[in-house]
This record gives structure tokens, C-alpha cells and sequence, in this order.
């Protein structure tokens, strides 16, 4: 009977679960609302009935399953399989969550930040063609990422490792959430785009599109932006340069530190594409040390949506 491995990629409005070969393959989907109401308890119970109800529903066998995987927003404990922190479920404390799992589904259990688990996917089965050293940027609400080194996960000393969105690209630069200055999440994520675009607009006295929707409170995102500076928007192109200055300069100060043999860029904000890499690309190879120039290879996200799943479920690979 063939082995089957199970991924959920645990997120603050949609929890995703897919079951697939031991190879990497999706067999099926499906995805349910997070209740995140009286602090986040329905969650584990949820995943846990979620998971039984499918394998029924399939007819398959427990006995078929290597175990499952899961992306977790929030501060891991591998080793005792919990998470605290997570604040967009409502987690506050800290949460059992191997534990209830592995008794409520009868099955071996990891887990891991849900940002490492998108880059273990793309590294598995998209952009990183299984290679040993990967470095992954996911452009999101916020800014997130996962470095792989010598075919392992670099989790730092206490699961810090990996935190890209708070390098510092421009010293006194936007205050972050986390409480320093000039992070790059505030320069590349989509809030941080906006929050470019209007400063801009307030400055820029030309004609243009994107300066009349901000000035009329035209609610702006991201994918506004870009697609304005695709239509040639000079207004909107010169947020885009900045987006890609800040972003080409991590992406080289990352890979002068690490030396990938990809750079991956993931995530909402990466849907604007080669339009977006370009730029990031010109960025790059300037601020980049010689050799890493030349070695390092900057590419988009291949798995969009399933690359958590994926990922995810690459976990449990350990059990077998």
C-alpha cells in the first residue's frame, strides 16, 4: 500500500490540508475557516476532526500514513511540538498542539514556522529544484522568510533564524511592529508599499493616476500600484524603484551571507512577476560580492498557495 503524507498550512482566516505521495505529489485538497474565538481553543479540535473526517470520507487506512506536517504562525518548539505568540489566532499562551494532534489523530506530528514551511515546498517541488542551499523572501501583509543550508532548515538559537522582513535596509528608516526602524518588511510587503506610495504622492506634483486615487482616499494596495506602473504610471514606477532598491539590497545582503544557489521571492506581492524581478534582479547584482553575483540565481515562487502544504507535509518525511 502506497505511503501517504498529510499537510496543513495553518493561517489566521483558512487553515489548508492536502494528503499526498510520499513523494511530494497532491492527491487531494480541501481547506477549512480558522475559528480563532475564544483564544484560538477551537483550532487543534478542528485540525484534529478535519483530518479524521477526510481520511473516512476517502476510505483510506491510518496504517497508509508516514504522518503529518504543519506551518505554524507563531514561536515552535520542534522538539515539544508547541507554539505561543501566535496573535492572529488568538494564541496567547502556550499550545499543545503535538500533543492533542498526535493522540486526537493517532499519528506522528511536526511542526515548524509557517514561513520555513513555504520555503521546505519550494525548495521540495518548485523554484529551489531540491537544492542544498535556498534562500526564500515571502511579500505578504508582512514580510517572512526560511534559509536552507546544507539541505537543513537554519532555525538560529531559539527559532529566530530566518526572520528576513527584519533586516535593516534603511537605518531610521518606517517604525515596524517589532519596535526597530527601517526594516524591510516596512519597504516590500504590501502594507509597506502603500505606506511608500502615499509619502510619494504627498511630495509629487506631476500628473498621475496613482497621486489622484490617493489624493481623492481611493482605497490603494499593492497589486494598484503595479499594475499603475505597468501602464507606465511614472508616479507609481518610482514606489516600484524603491520597492525593488530595498529589496535587491537584502536579497544581496542575504546571499553575500549565505551564498544560495536560489534566491526565491514568494508570496501576494510576488504576482507582479518578472515586471517586479527585473528590477530586484538590477538591485541585486550591484550591492551583490563578486562570486555571488555571479552564482546566486534570483527566481519567483512556482507552488503559490500550495507551497505551505507542501512543505508541510515534507515534515513528516522524517518519520519514514
Amino acid at each position: 500500500m502506497a505511503k501517504k503524507l498529510i499537510g496543513v498550512d495553518l493561517g489566521g482566516t483558512t487553515i489548508k490540508f492536502a494528503i499526498l505521495t510520499e513523494n511530494g505529489e497532491i492527491q487531494q485538497k480541501w481547506s477549512l475557516r480558522t475559528n480563532i474565538l475564544d483564544e484560538g481553543s477551537h483550532i487543534v479540535p478542528d485540525i484534529i476532526d478535519s483530518i479524521n473526517h477526510h481520511i473516512d470520507l476517502y476510505k483510506m487506512d491510518r496504517d497508509q500514513f508516514i504522518g503529518i506536517g504543519m506551518g505554524t504562525p507563531g514561536t515552535i518548539d520542534r522538539d515539544k511540538g508547541t507554539v505561543v505568540g501566535a496573535y492572529n489566532l488568538n494564541w496567547k499562551t502556550t499550545q499543545n498542539v503535538k500533543e492533542q494532534i498526535e493522540e486526537g489523530t493517532g499519528m506522528k506530528f511536526a511542526l515548524d514556522n509557517d514561513a520555513n514551511v513555504a520555503a521546505l515546498g519550494e525548495r521540495w517541488k518548485g523554484a529551489g529544484n531540491e537544492g542544498d542551499d535556498v534562500a526564500f523572501i515571502t511579500l505578504g501583509t508582512g514580510v517572512g522568510g526560511g534559509l536552507i543550508s546544507n539541505g537543513r532548515l537554519v532555525h538560529g538559537m531559539v527559532g529566530a533564524g530566518g526572520e528576513v522582513g527584519h533586516m535593516i535596509v534603511k537605518p531610521n528608516g518606517y517604525l515596524c511592529t517589532c519596535g526597530n526602524r527601517g526594516c524591510l518588511e516596512q519597504y516590500a510587503s504590501a502594507t509597506g508599499i502603500v505606506h511608500i506610495a502615499q509619502d510619494k504622492a504627498e511630495e509629487y506634483e506631476g500628473d498621475s493616476r496613482l497621486k489622484a486615487m490617493i489624493d481623492n482616499g481611493d482605497e490603494i494596495t499593492a497589486k494598484i500600484v503595479f499594475d499603475l506602473a505597468k501602464q507606465n504610471d511614472y508616479l507609481a514606477n518610482t514606489v516600484v524603484d524603491e520597492v525593488a532598491f530595498y529589496l535587491g539590497l537584502a536579497a544581496a545582503n542575504l546571499s553575500n551571507a549565505l551564498n544560495p544557489e536560489y534566491l526565491v521571492i514568494g508570496g501576494g506581492v510576488s504576482a507582479a512577476g518578472d515586471f517586479l524581478l527585473k528590477r530586484v534582479n538590477e538591485n541585486f547584482k550591484k550591492f551583490a560580492f563578486p562570486t555571488v553575483r555571479t552564482s546566486t540565481q534570483l527566481k519567483l515562487a512556482e507552488l503559490g498557495n500550495d507551497a505551505g502544504v507542501i512543505g508541510a507535509a515534507s515534515l513528516a518525511r522524517q518519520f519514514m
